[in-house]
Parts: structure tokens; sequence; C-alpha cells
């Protein structure tokens, strides 16, 4: 047995040896390829530092980055029935459902939530892109439903978040009539005078467009998403023309009147709480964690007959 070889060696190999860095440490930037570090990735609200390409985020993650604290109470949803139409292409509709709720840990593709915003109560709503493709069936009908009636219960704004791919093909004609129900829901706001404002992020497409999404009274949209109804493959396979540079992205819809503001996701929190003030008629937020100081009371002015004494 050799004792330098057997023992000495690997003892100093293992000492000097690189340690495994685990990967969920790091995430590569589609956009740039550059390697960024969770930590920092998560504190700038998955925007990548170098190039500023905006992420897909998770309804929890964005709720996260908007209401104060980063508390905020979940609205209940109805829930719908369970595979009304017994769909199955490769999968059974109910296997494609628990893989997805299994994958996010949710139960839908939207979240409802209500709390404050810059001191402001809100009640807002955000579609999950990794759930499905953020696809609109019942629940989501239901949730926006949910979503307004609370609205209008609390008398507050509200501020929905979409990313989708559309309708739920597995819902057929029953997620098509999300579109009117939504589209209901919307008018209660504003029959109520309260704020509707969308903020639509990568992607946004299909009936989702073509309903809530563009029924706001302020549409917002984060840089370069794309917001469409059909995607720009089927319109130029249609129409056998080439299409602009950037079309149906957010600048470009911006350049056209379709929408208010283009706004990173660094930014939107400030530009929301500015914009919901404003539409409620209330003055400009307190900037600060803290509330602003009460006046302190003034200290009795001391008696001159004590001072001469």
């Amino acid at each position: 047995m050799n004792w330098i070889t057997n023992y000495v060696r690997p003892t100093i190999n293992s000492l000097f040896s690189r340690r495994e860095v685990p990967e969920n440490l790091w995430t590569k930037c589609d956009e740039c390829g550059t390697m960024l570090f969770h930590r920092e990735l998560s504190e700038n609200l998955y925007v990548c530092n170098s190039c500023g390409h905006h992420m897909n985020i998770t309804p929890r993650e964005r709720f996260a980055g908007l209401f104060d604290g980063e508390i905020f109470a979940e609205v209940e949803v109805p829930q719908p029935v369970a595979d009304p139409l017994h769909f199955r292409d490769q999968k059974k509709y109910p296997d494609r459902m628990k893989a997805a709720q299994k994958t996010t840990g949710e139960k839908e593709a939207m979240l409802v939530a209500e709390g404050d915003m810059g001191r402001t109560p809100i009640v807002a709503a955000a579609q999950d892109f990794s759930f499905m493709g953020g696809s609109m069936g019942m629940y989501v009908g239901n949730a926006i439903v949910a979503a307004a009636e609370r609205a209008v219960e609390l008398g507050r704004p509200l501020i929905l978040f979409s990313a989708a791919g559309g309708a739920r093909m597995q819902e057929g004609i029953l997620s098509l009539m999300q579109m009117p129900r939504t589209t209901v829901a919307v008018e209660m706001l504003k029959e109520a005078g309260l704020p509707y404002i969308v903020v639509l992020t990568h992607p946004t497409t299909g009936g989702v467009t073509a309903s809530y999404a563009m029924l706001g009274d302020v549409h917002i949209a984060e840089p370069n998403a794309l917001i469409c109804f059909a995607g720009p493959r089927v319109i130029e396979q249609t129409i056998r023309e080439k299409l602009p540079e950037g079309f149906q992205r957010a600048e470009y819809l911006l350049d056209h009147g379709m929408l208010d503001r283009v706004t990173p996701r660094t930014e939107m929190r400030d530009e929301l709480i500015t914009i919901t003030r404003m539409l409620l008629g209330q003055p400009p937020a307190v900037r600060g964690d803290l509330p602003p100081p009460e006046d302190e009371p003034k200290a009795d002015a001391p008696d001159p007959k004590d001072s001469a004494a």
C-alpha cells in the first residue's frame, strides 16, 4: 500500500479542488446570455442588470414588490366545474391541471389579492404565464369577476397584470364566454367610478387582448412585451408580407397610440402609485417606509414668575 498515493494525495486534492456551485444560484439571461446571481436578480424583480431584459415573474413575486411591506391578503375565487367538456388530447385535461399545479404551486392561472400600495388600498389581479401559458379559462373569468366585485365592495381601484397565450382550448366555448363576462365586470368598475388600470406584460395575446386587457382606463406595458391578438408569424403567413421591425411590441404600440406608457418593472410600483392616486383625486404619496411625522406638541412656555423666583 502506497501511503502517499492512497492517502496524502487524495487529501490534498480534496482541500484544493473546486467546490461545486449549486445550479439554482445562477440564472442565465435569455436575451444576452449573462449569468446572473439569483439573489441579485430577485432583488431587481427579475430584470437583467446587463441588458434590461424582463423575465417572466410569478404573481406572488410581483405582488411582493407591489404591496407595502410585501403584505397582501388573497381574495377567494369561486372554483368552477373541473373538466366540463371531458377534453383529452395527448393527456387528459385533469392530468394537465395537476402537472401545472405541481410545477407552479398554484391552484390556477390567476391570483387575486388586496392590500396597500404606497398607503393606497387597492385590489390587484395577476396572471401566471407558467401555469398553462396563463390561458384564460373559467377560473380566470371567475377571478376577474371576484376582483371587480371586491373592488366595488371596498371602493378600491383594480390593477390587473395580464400575461396570457389566449383562451384555454380544453374548455372550448366556455373559455370564450369569459370575454363578455370579464367585460361586464370591468363595466361594474366604471359604473362605480373606480379606476381600472391594466399592466400588459410579455406576452399578452389572443382573447385576453380582445377583452379585459384592453379595456382599462390606463394601459401600461413592460418593455418589449408582445401584445397582440394574432401573432406576427400568423399575420405574415396570412398577408405574405414582411412586418415592420418590432411589430406588436410594446414600444411599437406606444408609438401608434395603443398604450399610454411603457414602464420598466423596477419603476412600475412608483408609476402605479402616482397614477392611482391621481385618478382617485388624492395628494401625491409620501415617500419612505415610515408614516409622515406628526406635528410634535409645543412645550408650554415657562411662567415669568417662575423665572423671577
